[in-house]
């Protein structure tokens, strides 16, 4: 959507969600989506798994004529399409797994699925330190994962149930083998907004564009953006908000 202007609002102050109780996590969520709101958004985009397992609803109900997607069930749906034999392994944080959302989201899709939700909260450690490959990275993931894609029971998909779990695919692909299946939800996510938004496109022409804001240390925050967008180069503009 190279015309649409998008907002991106990185909670770094509030952060990690995944440690914090259900009840913290709405609040801050609402508060986020009521900056956002005030901004002129015409779609909102729940972008972190935690906030979208535990807080959609309030959000929905706060803003009831705002188009509001989040990532949970976009991961979901991506991955009842993409397992083939139903045996669907979820990395998420310790929040996510707690919810039993994607649990839920995927059974609604897919009948008989067999899923497993294990926490990984070193992963955003990893991540957040751009150690994204390397021994301490394969380690870390056998620990947590290793088991899962061995045997007649093994995993068939895998969920990159984190925004920062992307940046550790290679690794994590390797530990899975080749016959799994991994599930970006970004990208699941991406997908499903476009189909929200048919119709009420920006017009052609219109530039679009990408504006980054951060609770707090915005450096630290255009570092870790420029992991997640090297298009955007290694230290992008980012303007500071206070929630």
């Amino acid at each position: 959507m190279p015309d649409e202007r998008l907002l991106y609002l990185g909670d770094v102050a509030r952060q990690p969600y995944g440690t914090k109780s259900p009840r913290t996590v709405t609040r801050y969520a609402v508060q986020a989506a009521e900056f956002l709101v005030g901004k002129g958004i015409k779609a909102l985009v729940v972008a972190c798994n935690t906030a979208s397992a535990v807080a959609l609803d309030a959000i929905a109900e706060r803003f009831p004529d705002l188009p509001v997607l989040g990532v949970v069930e976009a991961g979901a749906d991506g991955a009842a399409r993409a397992s083939a034999g139903g045996r669907i392994v979820v990395a998420a944080t310790e929040g996510t797994c707690r919810s039993e959302a994607y649990e839920r989201a995927i059974a609604q899709r897919r009948q008989g699925a067999r899923v497993r939700c294990v926490p990984c909260p070193l992963f955003v450690a990893l991540a957040e330190e751009g150690l994204t490959e390397g021994p301490i990275v394969d380690s870390v993931a056998r620990h947590y994962l290793g088991s899962l894609f061995d045997g007649s029971e093994a995993g068939d998909c895998l969920v990159l149930g984190c925004t920062h779990f992307p940046l550790l695919a290679p690794a994590l692909a390797r530990l899975a083998g080749p016959g799994v299946t991994l599930v970006d939800c970004a990208e699941a996510t991406s997908s499903m907004l476009v189909r929200l938004l048919e119709g009420r496109e920006a017009p052609k022409g219109t530039g679009g564009g990408l504006q980054l804001i951060s609770t707090d240390a915005p450096e630290r925050f255009a570092r870790m953006v420029g992991k997640l967008f090297p298009a955007l180069g290694p230290a992008p503009d980012v303007e500071l908000a206070d929630l």
